[in-house]
């Protein structure tokens, strides 16, 4: 390589690292903290669940305690589990007639508690889970259309043009480089001995998590709308047929009521005896209450029986007949296995809790090599040389950058223990008590460190008020909901467990750290 070309590649991979570093450290960092998402709902809710809830619900029950409240005849009525909980997404489709009201004949969405049959729209099931999984593709940023999933979406690309550029600039000794560490040397070769070994180490899952991040949030929410209307001219169902590994099929409305009794237990009941292993996680029902009805029981094996596919199976209502039919079991498309495994990759759901410990672990050395080097490239520019102008807007920009990235630690822990403290007494809403200590608190502390302007100073003082904040976490836990840790591993409550252990050791860690730091005199 030229030192020509190996100067452009060096200064592009600094520049893009550097104009994404904060995005791309909160990114990580709440990405790391939704690896848990699961996790967090049920410890906030204190709602612990056991393996394939869904499939175990009432739905009979279930479905005329919701004829109380939602004229459900002849529409299509859903329920979907997103997450692994008590609740499920549940979506009524106009009706398919004329017959009923404009007030009940509107498309209805909310959220359905699958063991007490409560309903709630999405803001007042809004949970600290939900809001660390999508600040981590900055959806709260969507004030105009959708900005914030085009920020996601730009700064995964470019971490993925700083991963390769970085590749290139040290491949010739990216081997001696790994075994390199000299911690009594100067500030620079710290913090390059730093960036190369630990991003070394987590190359292969930056790299991944850069290809799907960038996959899931251009591919999906920036591109699929394009493409629906230039491609295919807006015809939906010609676009689902294009995308989807189910077979989509109409059911027509044919006008009359149905004349038998339908239990829609039953007809999960057969769905699990036909795959005994599979785990249901979906029930669709088309014209309910007609006698054209069908119902589609949907699931997927779990991930060490088979990782990318998933099946269902749709029966006429009147007779209980198979009238289609997908065997999770079957060879897997191309279409199904390439999207499913981008998503399982990124989602790193399917290796249980080793694999979630994995990733978080990964996650947190990523953050760590993108603050190595922000700090390489400030002292890289700390010269005798160098305008003094440019040094002090070079100083503020990292004051700045740490400020940002450092004080949502503190922050984090802070919103876990003041939601499980106050958030179901607040009189906004969870969701506006969530945002509201969460940002301002988080613009507080990270004001309050640039204003300090002592890297060493916010490093610390982060460390030891997360570390405390975190706790304070389970304790807050024990006392609102007596759901001490210890109680939780006898009831077997395996998430609300996990939890409070999380914040216990995360803490040991962060301290183990601060007994560690000690500030060099320039």
């Amino acid at each position: 390589m030229s030192k020509r070309v190996y100067n452009i590649m060096f200064h592009t991979h600094t520049i893009s690292g550097i104009i994404i570093s904060a995005a791309l450290y909160v990114i990580f960092f709440t990405g790391s903290i939704s690896f848990l998402r699961d996790e967090i709902i049920a410890w906030e809710r204190n709602e612990p669940v056991t393996d394939n809830y869904f499939s175990e619900v009432d739905f009979d029950s279930l479905l005329k305690s919701l004829e109380g409240d939602h004229e459900l005849r002849n529409r299509d009525v859903s329920f979907n589990q997103r997450i692994e909980g008590q609740m499920a997404s549940t979506l009524i489709s106009p009706p398919k007639n004329k017959k009923v009201t404009k007030r009940r004949g509107r498309r209805n969405f909310f959220v359905t508690n699958l063991s007490t049959y409560k309903t709630e729209k999405y803001a007042e099931s809004y949970t600290l889970g939900e809001f660390f999984y999508r600040l981590h593709f900055f959806a709260q940023l969507n004030l105009i259309g959708q900005s914030g999933y085009v920020l996601a979406g730009l700064v995964a690309f470019f971490f993925l043009f700083a991963i390769l550029t970085g590749v290139i600039v040290h491949w010739k000794k990216i081997i001696s480089s790994f075994y390199v560490f000299r911690p009594n040397t100067k500030w620079k070769t710290i913090w390059t001995d730093a960036h190369v070994s630990l991003g070394i180490i987590g190359l292969p899952f930056q790299f991944m998590f850069a290809v799907t991040g960038a996959y899931l949030i251009i591919g999906y929410s920036i591109m699929l709308p394009p493409i629906e209307s230039v491609l295919f001219k807006n015809d939906s169902k010609g676009f689902k047929e294009a995308v989807s590994a189910e077979k989509i099929i109409e059911y027509k409305l044919k006008g009359e009521a149905l004349d038998t009794s339908v239990s829609f237990n039953d007809l999960v009941a057969k769905t699990k005896q036909k795959w005994p292993e599979i785990k249901i996680n979906g029930l669709q029902i088309f014209n309910y209450g007609d006698k054209n009805m069908h119902v589609k029981v949907k699931g997927s094996p779990f991930y060490n029986d088979k990782l990318l596919t998933s099946g269902y199976v749709t029966f006429n209502a009147r007779d209980g007949s198979v009238v289609d039919e997908k065997d999770p079991y079957a060879k897997t498309s191309y279409l199904e296995g390439s999207t499913n495994i981008l998503k399982r990759l990124h989602f790193g759901d399917y290796g249980g809790y080793g694999m979630k410990l994995i990733n978080f672990v990964l996650g947190l050395i990523t953050c760590f090599v993108i603050i190595s080097g922000v700090l390489i490239w400030l002292v890289a520019r700390d010269k005798s040389n160098v305008p003094v102008y440019k040094q002090k807007f070079n100083s503020w920009l990292v004051h700045i950058y740490m400020a940002i990235c450092l004080s949502i630690y503190p922050i984090t822990a802070l919103i876990f223990i003041v939601v499980k403290c106050f958030g179901d007494d607040f009189e906004g809403g969870k969701k506006v008590l969530i945002y509201n200590v969460f940002f301002y608190g988080w613009l507080a502390l990270s004001t309050i460190f640039i204003i300090k302007k002592d890297n060493y100073f916010t490093n610390k003082t982060s460390l030891i008020l997360g570390s405390v904040l975190g706790f304070f976490v389970p304790v807050a836990n024990g006392f609102v909901s007596g759901n001490w840790f210890w109680v939780t591993w006898q009831k077997g409550y395996t998430q609300i467990f996990v939890m409070d252990i999380f914040w216990i050791l995360l803490s040991l860690t962060a301290l183990a750290v601060v007994f560690k730091l000690k500030k060099k005199t320039v």
